[in-house]
């Protein structure tokens, strides 16, 4: 099993006045104070390296663009500097948002020299984005998985194939591709996709062999989801096992019940998380599902999927862990507690769910840093050891200890790590 630390870098300034209701493109940048944002971006990377000490295996970063509950608009920047100031943690972007991109070759080159600088730890993980990204950049929703999947078959073959070559495809067309910067591992940095509730998205993970990462959805639809993946991995002529799946939730530590269900209520305070937030007003749900971003053949599938009526989006499936606190607590989609009590809950997780790599979602909402860093102290010294015997004890076996056909070279991994 494979135990990596998130958060989602959510902007909090209690003057602003915004903490709590502000939702997808509703708040203006007139109330950003950059004295603020100086302070939060050094606070998650300082949260970021702790995580690292305590014995997390992984640093997962993500991006959202123009939304204060992200204030990851680029998240190769924080990858580098993680690149170079951690040690032993893999970096695992899930992910860039490809089809923003005009300059696919452009993010080759950062990724290559993200690998470089921390000696073959990148995990790279390539996203669709949702509307608020298309909107933000101006990217259409109806080309979006087009161009998704050119960027990803371009930036393969650019970090597989020697230079120089001619790129000339429907989105994208490069006279002269020879980037100077490859990445240290060979064939290339392992690749995770996450998603939610899009089975297009699954037929081309399971399709491609890759590790695909349910974000914070519900388990009986995330069991699902999984079913259906190790069902077209079958059709693919493989079978799948617990290294293709990842699943990330909500989970907090402190000393007493008492502190964790005061810092928990926290996950939901803070500036509204389409991912957290029950209030679906604020979600906003033309911007979540624009006109032509989902195919009809992919809703009539999950309405299928998950037995939903028509004219459901990603976003209100079902599938995705929103609600008040009681009801997330009670569906184990926030997990408060002490070790003792926090530890047989993501036992219950694990084994339901079977996943080979886990990511804790921790220190987000309107948690402080002090939250964040007793949460990490108990995660550390009690948390992790314990999921991890848990993990060897149901054969949760991650994406880095088998090559299942990701491309993922362990063995140059192990070297360069060396160094």
């Amino acid at each position: 099993m494979f135990i990596s630390h998130y958060t989602e870098q959510p902007w909090q300034d209690p003057k602003s006045g915004i903490m709590g209701v502000a939702g997808d493109l509703t708040a203006s940048n007139s109330l950003y104070d950059p004295q603020i944002g100086a302070q939060l971006y050094n606070r998650y990377i300082d949260e970021k390296l702790y995580a690292e000490e305590l014995g997390f295996e992984g640093l997962m970063l993500n991006e959202h663009h123009s939304a204060p509950f992200c204030m990851q608009g680029v998240t190769n920047i924080e990858a580098c500097i993680l690149a170079r100031q951690t040690k032993r943690a893999k970096i695992i972007i899930l992910g860039n948002i490809l089809p923003i991109w005009e300059d696919p070759l452009w993010l080759a080159e950062q990724l290559a020299m993200i690998d470089m600088i921390s000696h073959g730890r990148l995990v790279t993980g390539w996203v669709r984005g949702g509307g608020r990204e298309s909107i933000a950049h101006n990217a259409p929703p109806t080309v979006n998985r087009e161009r998704f999947e050119e960027a990803h078959d371009f930036i393969v073959k650019t970090w597989t194939t020697p230079g120089p070559f001619r790129w000339e495809e429907k989105h994208f067309n490069y006279r002269y591709v020879n980037p100077w910067s490859m990445p240290l591992q060979k064939p290339h940095p392992i690749i995770m996709i996450p998603g939610i509730a899009s089975t297009e998205t699954v037929d081309w993970v399971a399709k491609n062999h890759y590790p695909y990462v349910m974000l914070a959805t519900l388990l009986e639809p995330t069991r699902q989801m999984f079913d259906y993946y190790r069902q077209v991995a079958a059709e693919s002529g493989y079978q799948s096992g617990t290294q293709n799946l990842g699943y990330l939730f909500k989970v907090h530590v402190e000393e007493t019940d008492a502190m964790a269900d005061e810092a928990g209520r926290r996950y939901i305070g803070g500036v509204a998380n389409p991912f957290i937030t029950g209030n679906n007003a604020l979600v906003g749900r033309g911007i979540q599902d624009l006109p032509g971003h989902t195919t009809k053949a992919s809703r009539m599938r999950r309405q299928q999927q998950f037995g939903l009526g028509s004219g459901v989006t990603a976003a209100s499936a079902g599938a995705t862990a929103r609600g008040t606190y009681e009801q997330q607590t009670e569906n184990l989609s926030i997990i408060s507690g002490t070790p003792k009590t926090v530890i047989p809950r993501v036992r219950k997780v694990l084994e339901t769910l079977r996943p080979g790599q886990i990511f804790f979602w921790d220190g987000d909402g309107a948690m402080s840093h002090d939250d964040a860093v007793r949460s990490l102290k108990l995660f550390g010294d009690e948390v992790i050891p314990a999921t991890r015997e848990i993990g060897k004890e149901l054969g949760l076996v991650s994406a880095f200890e088998v090559n299942d056909g990701t491309g993922y070279d362990q063995a140059a991994w192990k070297a360069a790590t060396k160094k």
